[in-house]
């Protein structure tokens, strides 16, 4: 069921008000008539002012993924999250709270911490130091007595944050999205055994990719590419996304092997208590959603060419490696697979129309020891060696959409998740504008 995002009128539509009435009503109209079961017309990936407006109504309005506690394990440690025009601090306090407050010092506008990840006390701006505690209050200027202000009315503006089963939230409106709330009562169940509490990052990788930000979402919302994938598909199956009677001949033999393994790891979940069952609610929540637990080819127990473990330490209270992996896809910006011996956290961050940061994390357990328990180039290399394989897919795409021969296509059936993303992405825009 869809519900209404509560948002104050002050926060909707600033871009909008600001347009030529002109061009208002040419991008409204652009909105409107969007053909259901067909790609995106090319200004969706190329427009310069349709990008702010889904900054505006997108990554303004709604819970974005920033990062795991696994990147913040200790008080005063932090991560900057930059997308699109803002840039956000994400610390974990001494009371072990996690802290967002925007990378914009109130003095003069310099970014406050300019590291991708660190650790700090308190918070200095590097231009004039203007200091700032790490609840953002503005607690040292330099030069008394030169100007007279009230320091209270200085802090660094604060945004919202959600801690859920180890992954940490962001949400810059004034009044965040509530269903959050029952999305969260979904996927915690799913991911609370995996215990990111007590993993620790093993690698971390940053790629800058030449599309839109949407671009790279439609990529990862379906498998129809995968035989683009050699190193992917020796433990995923490839027909995923498939249903009976959408099976090619030549993945029959995989489908079975598929619903066995399917089957098999259905029965572990029951014996040990895990939830495994598929809750699809992409573009029917504000908070859109998808998560299972579904089966992985050859031993079923990780990203490797044999489905073997990884990391020879299992994660948080599991107590079997063959569990397959746990999938899940949250609107606008994330998808995540946790296995029993790693997890990994994709999280996409918009740079402009045409550029992406697309930040893959690959988590073990934080007693495993590199070299003993895992090897990092195996740990990493089938996600490694894909997302460079999806670059180049979702650069293709960048330009073909830059080229005036592009048109929209249609979508395959086994495309139905880009559809639904697409259907969450317009709806909420819309929204946004009304």
């Amino acid at each position: 069921m869809t519900t209404s995002v509560n948002a104050p009128l002050s926060a909707r539509g600033k871009l909008a008000s600001a347009l030529p009435a002109e061009q208002l009503a040419e991008i409204t109209e652009l909105f409107a008539l969007r053909r259901t079961g067909y790609s995106l017309d090319a200004p969706f990936y190329t427009d310069p002012t349709i990008f702010k407006l889904d900054m505006e109504a997108i990554f303004g309005q709604h819970w974005i993924f920033a990062g795991s506690v696994a990147e913040l394990p200790e008080p005063g440690d932090y991560i900057t999250v930059d997308y699109g025009p803002y840039s956000l601090i994400v610390l974990r306090t001494d009371e072990g709270d996690v802290n967002v407050l925007h990378n914009v010092c109130r003095h003069r506008g310099a970014r406050v911490l300019t590291e991708a990840a660190g650790s700090t006390g308190n918070l200095v701006c590097g231009y004039h130091s203007w200091t700032y505690s790490p609840e953002g209050n503005l607690i040292h200027a330099s030069a008394p007595g030169e100007a007279k202000f009230d320091k209270n009315c200085f802090a660094l503006k604060r945004a919202h944050s959600r801690e859920v089963a180890g992954l940490i939230f962001v949400c810059i409106a004034d009044v965040p999205p509530a269903d959050f709330d029952e999305t969260a009562k979904i996927f915690e169940p799913y991911l609370a055994p995996h215990d990111l509490s007590k993993t620790k990052i093993a690698y971390q990788q940053n790629i800058i990719e030449e599309g839109n930000w949407k671009l790279v979402m439609e990529n990862n919302r379906e498998c129809y590419h995968c035989d683009g994938h050699p190193e992917l598909a020796c433990s995923l199956f490839p027909t995923w996304g498939l249903t009976e009677g959408l099976v090619p001949a030549h993945l029959e033999e995989v489908w079975d092997r598929n619903k066995e393994a399917q089957s098999s790891l259905e029965e572990r979940c029951r014996r040990y208590g895990l939830p495994y069952e598929v809750v699809e609610e992409l573009d029917t929540r504000i908070a859109g959603i998808r998560i299972s637990r579904e089966s992985l080819d050859g031993e079923g127990e990780s990203f490797s060419a044999d489905g073997r473990r990884l990391s020879k330490k299992l994660l948080g209270d599991l107590r079997d490696f063959r569990l397959g992996r746990c999938s899940m896809h949250l609107q606008p910006n994330s998808w995540f697979h946790f296995l029993g011996d790693h997890v990994i956290t994709f999280g996409v961050f918009p740079i402009n129309e045409h550029q992406s940061l697309v930040r893959t994390t690959w988590l073990v357990a934080d007693d495993a020891e590199e070299g003993v328990d895992y090897d990092l180039e195996k740990l990493t290399y089938t996600w490694k060696q894909t997302n460079l394989q999806d670059k180049a897919f979702v650069e293709l795409c960048q330009q073909g959409a830059a080229s005036p021969a592009y048109e929209p296509g249609p979508y395959m059936k086994s495309e139905y998740q880009v559809e639904a993303f697409i259907n969450w992405y317009v709806k909420r825009v819309q929204e946004h504008l009304a």
